[in-house]
């Protein structure tokens, strides 16, 4: 339990104490909901709450009045330092160093469950994300998508939600026939026909599919049996061809996979659209309108932005729209037996909601549990200036290419997914989104991304030195080595340390990934405040390099103090890498020193993360 919540619990206890005594009336027993939070100044206390506030119309009493009266009682409570009375009749609650302690206590027996529900102790979950036409590979739209879904089926999980995470293939229609006649014109080097796709995958997927192929490509009566091809290959990619690996290796390269790949086409296959809609046909919510064509009955009051019938078979008796897969689509989706569904859509999708909604309530899925994150749009910006045009296609531009080149900048693999995740999920998905890719490259300590993993990899080192040089490894708790950590900013940080479990639940509650990076945020400044403060107060978590090099430094060394403190960095790590996780962002336990003033790199040193020697000898 986090301090804050251990404190909430205890002033409900207090009230309702207070309540059964006659000290305040019975109507006060129901706690109304107050909050309990950080104040603002750190000599307000540790943290700070309004319930007398709260409390003053339900127990018809001056807040101040029952401040006094909660005062006193929480003051006897044996973790409460002391409780101040403030304005009106706020409380500012100094805490015990103990109160913080039993964070640590709990997180380092806790291990990687910390912060994480049981498995399949929540609901069951259809999560449905990025589902991009495979008519050409993903672009940095489609990045958002991907990234924002896969948080939030991370969040989802580690509540205990058992998700399945899916992708649907629209290989059905016109635009699919479109590319298959594409693909033929660039075989044949034949213009591509109207409305078609002229990419430079195109063109590799015509040579392949020409050579292993070729009685499918040159056939026209076979078009159907050719867009397989072409959607396989989009998805799969073209075999030993690098420019076009796919998008499967695409979302891959961002550590995405899906537990279903769902066909349009197989609908079409299996006849469950014609099924679908002959049921809702039947019970009068699909009617014929003028000139032949099939239309859903919308309800004026379902909350769509242009209520009216929506066409599902066109009048030619024959072919069906996109809406038409998508009622037999959800209607699937219902019968699957979820809990859950959850779709996340572009913003320029906001006036499909009501449809699909409609559609879900018209095959009997209680609306209540469907849901539809909506993400605006990501510009690309390098050296603050709009991105150019993307080099494979024009204006579009490819996750590929966004990876390729941090990668190469970075000279790592996996250093362009890093940056995406973060950059992606460090807004809330409202919020339109412009990336700079100049500074999504940089080694340094501009780049907020490798801020946030330079975090995690300076806690690794100070371990990985208080093995190598002192023999020292983070001890289990005791109350001796506890009774060390008294430093304001170390019992500070175990307080962040102690939200972490209900930030979890909060940000999965309300799929809000950007709220666990703006944690790791506060968690990386923190701790580097203190590393900070340590090096000006000649305070080191080990001992420094002037220190060591003096004849009986031991002496002078607090080596209790050392083993608590490192017992404290491994709390701070194992947070900080399982947030890191949650976010689908690497958590390196090495990495380069800052850039220099120049921009040269630096090797780094296992004494990089040590508090360096004071500018003036220490006495």
């Amino acid at each position: 339990m986090g301090v804050e919540e251990k404190l909430r619990t205890e002033i409900v206890r207090v009230v309702e104490d207070l309540a059964a005594s006659g000290a305040l009336s019975a109507d006060a027993a129901a706690v109304p909901p107050f909050s309990v939070e950080r104040p603002k100044r750190a000599d307000h206390g540790d943290l700070a709450t309004n319930v007398a506030m709260v409390l003053a119309k339900p127990a018809r009493k001056p807040p101040r009045e029952i401040a006094g009266l909660v005062q006193a009682k929480l003051s006897a409570v044996p973790w409460v330092k002391k409780v101040d009375i403030a304005g009106p009749g706020f409380l500012n609650v100094t805490l015990e160093p103990a109160a913080f302690h039993e964070v640590l206590t709990e997180l380092l027996a806790a291990g990687a469950g910390y912060g994480r529900a049981a498995a399949a102790t929540g609901e069951r979950v259809l999560l449905e994300f990025v589902s991009a036409n495979p008519t050409g590979p993903l672009l940095i739209s489609h990045g958002r998508n991907a990234i924002v879904g896969d948080a939030v089926g991370r969040l989802l999980e580690a509540c205990g939600h058992r998700v399945v995470r899916e992708y649907y293939v629209n290989d059905f229609g016109n635009q699919v026939r479109l590319l298959s006649k594409s693909v033929r014109a660039a075989w044949r080097a034949e213009p591509a026909p109207d409305g078609g796709y002229g990419g430079w995958y195109v063109a590799t997927m015509a040579q392949w599919i020409g050579k292993h192929f070729p009685e499918v490509i040159d056939d026209e009566s076979r078009d159907e049996e050719l867009a397989r091809h072409c959607v396989s290959r989009m998805i799969e990619g073209v075999p030993g061809a690098a420019d076009v690996q796919g998008i499967r290796h695409t979302l891959e390269s961002l550590n995405i996979w899906f537990d279903v790949w769902y066909s349009e086409e197989s609908l079409h296959r299996w006849k469950r659209v014609d099924a679908v809609l002959a049921k809702l046909r039947d019970e009068g919510l699909i009617a014929e309108v003028e000139g032949g064509a099939l239309a859903f009955k919308v309800d004026e009051g379902a909350g769509d932005e242009q209520a009216k019938d929506r066409i599902v078979r066109k009048s030619d008796g024959k072919t069906y729209t996109y809406f038409a897969s998508d009622i037999a689509y959800h209607a699937d989706k219902a019968g699957r037996g979820f809990d859950r569904l959850i779709n996340v859509l572009g913003a320029d999708h906001h006036g499909y909601v009501p449809r699909l909604r409609a559609a879900l309530q018209a095959v009997g899925f209680d609306t209540g549990k469907f849901e539809v994150i909506l993400y605006q749009l990501v510009s690309l910006l390098r050296d603050g200036q709009p991105y150019k045009m993307g080099k494979r296609l024009g204006n579009l531009i490819t996750v590929d290419e966004v990876l390729e080149e941090i990668d190469g900048a970075a000279g790592r693999v996996g250093a362009g997914a890093d940056a995406l995740r973060y950059y992606y999920l460090s807004r809330r998905t409202e919020t339109p989104l412009e990336l700079d890719i100049e500074i999504a490259k940089k080694q340094s300590l501009d780049n907020p991304v490798f801020y946030l993993q330079y975090g995690h990899a300076r806690l690794c080192a100070i371990l990985r030195r208080a093995e190598s040089v002192f023999g020292l490894r983070p001890p289990r708790p005791s109350p001796a080595l506890l009774d060390k950590l008294v430093h304001p900013d170390e019992l500070a940080i175990l307080l962040l340390l102690g939200s972490y479990p209900a930030l979890v639940q909060e940000a999965s509650r309300e799929r809000a990934p950007h709220k666990i990076v703006f944690f790791l945020q506060d968690l990386s400044q923190q701790f580097q405040s203190y590393f900070t403060r340590l090096k000006v107060e000649h305070d080191a978590i080990l001992p420094q390099i002037w220190l060591t090099s003096q004849e009986g430094w031991q002496e002078q060394w607090d080596r209790d103090k050392s083993l608590a403190r490192l017992m404290w960095v491994d709390g701070i790590r194992r947070v900080y890498k399982a947030a890191l996780d949650l976010l689908g962002i690497h958590a390196p336990e090495r990495m380069e020193r800052p850039a220099a003033a120049d921009g040269t790199p630096q090797a780094q040193e296992e004494e990089d993360d040590q508090d360096v020697p004071p500018t003036s000898p220490s006495p």
